[in-house]
């Protein structure tokens, strides 16, 4: 390579240099940016999951703290006074809340705290949903019989995490009501779901037995 061509390879790397200083001059702040967004929001994502867990932990044990208590109205007063920071948070405290007053022989009290969560609509589904087949299941005087089979055939839609349980339920009134029949077709139906559960399967058996059909029969009508 001759001088010549060596020099002017100098000056075009020389060139090439000064449009890159140029160019970082220019725009380099945006690569800052970038850079000092992307620092920013995994730090702030990794504060967000350590709060959240913070948060949790702190929930965990103020309930831990209530439950402890030795009487039941004693730990109804202490759940109650709890904040929970979240719908789920609030569902768990609610569902917690009435199984305590329904200990202490306040099944009003259990009732509304488990129509709290099924009328919230912030509360996930499955604890809405769970929550209404709870506070049906109490029963209660105000609650007619129609209403109560409205409220469980709400339940039973496809999908729903109480679809067997409100079935069960539904057959139970049909038995209330006189409706022998229709509790056994329902009942033999919930014996061939390919979603029943063991316990489910042993009740709904011990009824068809009880109501004088034979399990896997469906009844003449």
């Amino acid at each position: 390579m001759s001088n010549s061509d060596s020099f002017i390879d100098e000056v075009t790397e020389e060139v090439r240099r000064d449009r890159l200083f140029a160019l970082m001059k220019r725009y380099g702040w945006i690569a800052v940016l970038v850079v000092i967004l992307l620092v920013g929001g995994a730090a702030w994502n990794e504060w967000r999951k350590a709060s959240a867990r913070a948060s949790a932990e702190q929930l965990g044990d103020a309930i831990l703290a209530a439950l402890e208590q030795d009487d039941a109205q004693e730990r109804v007063s202490a759940l109650t006074a709890i904040d929970a920071p979240t719908p789920g948070g609030k569902a768990l405290l609610h569902l917690l809340t009435s199984s305590e007053q329904a200990s202490a022989g306040d099944d009003a009290g259990a009732r509304n705290s488990l129509d709290a969560i099924s009328a919230d609509a912030e509360v996930p589904e499955i604890y809405r949903q769970i929550a209404a087949y709870k506070a049906l299941t109490r029963g209660g005087t105000d609650i007619t019989v129609e209403d109560r089979r409205l409220r469980f055939e709400g339940l039973a839609t496809p999908g729903s995490p109480v679809r067997l349980l409100a079935e069960e339920q539904l057959a139970l009134i049909d038995i209330e009501t006189g409706e022998r029949d229709a509790a056994l077709t329902r009942l033999q139906a919930l014996l061939e779901d390919a979603e029943i559960t063991s316990g489910l399967r042993r009740r709904a058996t011990q009824l068809i037995v009880a109501l004088g059909g034979t399990p896997g029969e469906v009844s003449a009508g």
